[in-house]
């Protein structure tokens, strides 16, 4: 029985101390050698760039579809849940990277800046180019793609970091423009702390108390926080991420909904009834139905 999703280390065979790669949609839905299933929900401990040169189709983030097509980029965090659906058709490129080779070289505000295009509850993981945004980032793939399969010397990796941090920017760029992310917000570092701890700990506590106290904050400090960030008070953001980790363990694992109710911290399964219908206006068992 499938108690939970596959977690999927960043492995590079080609350079095992690159802590990068760049493949194609193509390469990968032709390979039988990857040593796991990409079209089954798996959890990834790295950083994906999913981007579509040609042809349309879908890509689940957790629980939601994505539907993509010319243009699209696919932003995919680590410890997130995701598949590929196969589709010979569609052409593309899928950039891997670890935290240590992205975010770790950044200033402060740019590693915020890298979190938060990355970061599902601040902005869609899907960014739709336009002409112009698709052909500059046409360029800086095949420039990676470039230095990194053809070129490959003591300074290539620098010079595909250095791209990487533009590509970044230019996506980050495009969310702002439209409106999709909060630029240069106050508190932003603060709440992607708060959002760390949520998502750790939403198991063991869902009390607004908690996380202030383990912040050093008081709760209105933390209302304060979330209110500027997402506009919802510190509870409905616990709850949220709550809701979330019980739909990831209804929709990927075959665990019996008793199991679940304890794995999300509920001793009684009565309350994680109330709890679920509460958030989702549907019980658990149909949501898993649905899905």
């Amino acid at each position: 029985m499938k108690v939970n999703p596959e977690h999927i280390k960043f492995r590079n065979s080609q350079n095992p101390n690159a802590e990068f790669d760049i493949i194609t949609l193509e390469d990968l839905f032709g390979r039988k050698d990857i040593g796991h299933s990409p079209y089954e929900p798996h959890l990834v401990e790295f950083y994906i760039i999913i981007f579509i040169q040609k042809g349309k189709g879908r890509h689940t983030v957790d629980f939601s579809e994505y539907k993509y097509d010319k243009g699209s980029l696919i932003t995919i965090r680590k410890d997130q849940i995701h598949k590929f659906h196969l589709n010979k058709n569609v052409k593309g490129k899928i950039l891997l990277f670890t935290d240590l080779f992205m975010v770790s070289y950044l200033e402060k505000l740019e590693a915020l800046k890298s979190l938060q295009l990355f970061n599902e509850i601040l902005g869609s993981p899907k960014i739709q180019l336009q002409k112009r945004e698709f052909e500059e980032i046409c360029d800086l793939t095949q420039r990676m793609e470039k230095e990194y399969h053809n070129i490959n010397d003591h300074y290539s990796l620098g010079i595909i970091r250095s791209e990487l941090h533009i590509l970044i920017a230019k996506l980050y760029r495009i969310k702002t423009n439209k409106i999709e992310l909060f630029q240069d917000r106050k508190y932003l570092s603060e709440f992607i702390e708060f959002q760390n701890l949520v998502e750790d700990n939403a198991a063991q506590t869902t009390k607004v108390k908690d996380y202030a106290s383990k912040l050093g904050i008081s709760t209105k400090t933390l209302n304060t926080i979330t209110k500027s960030i997402i506009n919802k008070t510190a509870k409905e953001f616990i709850d949220d991420i709550c809701t979330k980790q019980i739909k990831r363990l209804l929709i990927n694992t075959e665990l019996s909904i008793k199991e679940i109710a304890h794995q999300s911290g509920f001793e009684e399964s009565t309350n994680f009834y109330k709890y679920f219908k509460r958030q989702t206006n549907i019980t658990p068992e149909k949501f898993r139905n649905n899905h």
